[in-house]
């Protein structure tokens, strides 16, 4: 008897009508009922001026922070039905980080710091350090292995810092201005990997403010105060998935042409 057919793989993300505020008076609304929905393996950027909400929205995705209002799924998961401390194991399992700053271990090597990304795992020093070769392998810097930050160019840093951030397996890859520091063609060398890893199934939103990054993705999401104001891709890349979390369908990103961001 043959196996049963799986079924549809559920979005890697769905946020319905979420809104965040901050205390004050009047309270300080910086998201106004986001409703989106990304699918497993999708690459895209969120685009947005400094204040229009793309850095509390990257929050609220990577469980650091949680909505004032709506409801936030995370691959199948309702993060108001868990506490703290689940949501914090979910986002060490499943979720990695990239920022605009490298937040590098200036005592350690390449491969140490990599290595620190499984420090609460359980793993034995030697499989650590087998990972991060392995991860550091994938973003093109087997060559560099024993090298201190100091030795690295600012590309070369991020690549390490990317390497770390995916050396558990994370189904979601969060990168917030990835190449904000670097110049063209260290952040062009950053672009290429990211895409590397999404091709490998990795989940990768990139935030960021540089419009020529943004155009560079299949999909993009504009953000302003605190709103969506376009969320578009290009023919051919693919639509979020329908059958969302119980019973939620996606957003309507059907397939349009592209239009220019400049």
């Amino acid at each position: 008897m043959s196996a049963p057919a799986a079924g549809p793989r559920p979005p890697a993300l769905v946020l319905r009508d979420v809104v965040k505020e901050y205390e004050g008076v009047p309270p300080l609304r910086v998201l106004h009922g986001i409703d989106l929905t990304i699918a497993p393996g999708e690459l895209l950027a969120v685009l947005g001026p400094s204040g229009s909400g793309k850095s509390t929205l990257l929050a609220l995705i990577g469980t650091l922070d949680r909505p004032t209002s709506g409801s936030i799924n995370l691959e199948g998961h309702d993060l108001a039905r868990l506490s703290d401390k689940q949501v914090a194991a979910l986002r060490a399992r499943r979720i990695g980080f990239v920022f605009q700053q490298f937040f590098l271990l200036p005592g350690l090597t390449t491969v140490e710091n990599v290595a620190t990304g499984l420090l609460y795992t359980g793993e034995t020093a030697r499989t650590r350090r087998e990972r991060a070769v392995s991860a550091l392998k994938d973003v093109g810097l087997g060559h560099r292995l024993d090298h201190h930050p100091d030795q690295l160019s600012g590309g070369e840093k991020q690549r390490v810092a990317m390497a770390r951030a995916v050396i558990g397996d994370p189904g979601l890859l969060l990168a917030d201005e990835p190449t904000g520091a670097l110049d063209t063609v260290s952040g062009a060398g950053v672009i290429d990997v990211l895409r590397g890893l999404n091709a490998r199934g990795t989940t990768v939103i990139v935030i960021t403010h540089d419009r020529d990054v943004a155009a560079s993705f299949p999909r993009r999401i504009g953000i302003h105060d605190g709103r969506i104001a376009f969320d578009e891709r290009d023919a051919g890349a693919g639509a979020p998935l329908e059958s969302g979390i119980g019973g939620v369908r996606g957003v309507d990103t059907r397939s349009r042409p592209a239009r220019r961001l400049a």
